[in-house]
């Protein structure tokens, strides 16, 4: 996978995932503009790149306004001349059940997440459009985005909405050579450690190193944030060329594909469906086999 003459922004990329993310692609070969809310890590994130021999610079921002935005694609072009490749990864969390959450909870995640990601695309996607030459938008999804998790109606939101915009972007800018897909990872972080069930395992990897179990690394998929890098550099590649409005799901030993939302069953009645109509049909026709939702493997660590 080279990447050679490619400029990459990955935003949120002072620690975590976004590290990792800009450590691989700058590793392939692509140019790097870090960016973080915190100046230190991003210019840590920096020097690692310069360490491995690579190309970076940092922005430090955050992420949720067009200013921002335009400063991370100008940034990309004032100092390296152009922009290919952009990763919304900056995120924030808020948890707490639905009685519980506050407006700002709500709000400032929606605004990191759901607007960081539509006005960070937005520009990418001009800049792409004005160059001619295609590019890359790779958006940041989740397994909560995807089943919903409990304690975090603002988060799943976000990230349910990233997983849509991926796919409507897909269809929008095909024409232009820019292929919109979205990640779903799977890892240990600074967020994921805070979910009781992953907590001890991931404290004794940090602390030890004692190495993730196969019961979290292929039973569930769920690893290091490394393990989770070689999806992007790959979507960032002319090998992804043909890989469009997908959900791709990695971590640990993992590597999957979501479905989207469909149709599962459906039933037909003559001048359609009054209320008692539906309830008398319900349970033998499209109620029959109910859809799942949670997050399975959380719920089967949790009790």
């Amino acid at each position: 996978m080279e990447l050679i003459n490619k400029v990459a922004v990955v935003t949120g990329s002072g620690r975590g995932l976004g590290q990792a993310y800009a450590l691989s692609l700058a590793a392939a070969g692509a140019a790097v503009v870090v960016n973080d809310v915190d100046a230190d890590a991003a210019e840590q994130t920096v020097k690692l790149v310069a360490d491995a021999g690579g190309r970076a610079t940092a922005v430090v921002a955050a992420v949720g306004d067009t200013e921002s935005a335009d400063a991370l694609v100008a940034a990309a072009v004032d100092t390296f001349g152009r922009l290919d490749v952009m990763v919304t990864n900056a995120g924030i969390l808020r948890d707490r059940v639905l009685w519980k959450m506050t407006d700002e909870d709500f709000d400032d995640v929606v605004r990191v997440h759901l607007r960081g990601t539509f006005v960070c695309a937005r520009a990418a996607a001009i800049r792409m459009r004005e160059q001619g030459e295609g590019g890359r938008l790779i958006l940041a999804g989740s397994p909560a985005g995807q089943r919903g998790n409990f304690g975090q109606t603002n988060y799943a939101a976000a990230k349910a909405g990233i997983a849509a915009m991926a796919r409507t972007w897909a269809m929008e800018l095909s024409r232009a050579g820019i292929t919109v897909n979205a990640v779903i990872p799977n890892a240990a972080t600074a967020m994921t450690k805070t979910i009781p069930a992953f907590a001890p395992h991931i404290e004794a990897w940090e602390k030890d190193g004692t190495p993730l179990p196969d019961f979290l690394r292929k039973g569930i998929g769920f690893g290091s944030a490394e393990d989770v890098a070689g999806v992007v550099v790959f979507l960032a590649s002319e090998a992804a060329k043909d890989v469009n409005g997908q959900c791709v799901g990695i971590g640990g030993d993992k590597l999957s594909l979501w479905s989207h939302p469909e149709e599962v069953s459906s039933a037909f009645v003559d001048g359609g469906w009054s209320a008692d109509a539906i309830a008398t049909a319900w349970s033998t026709s499209v109620g029959a086999e109910p859809q799942s939702y949670g997050i399975a493997a959380l719920q089967k660590l949790s009790g």
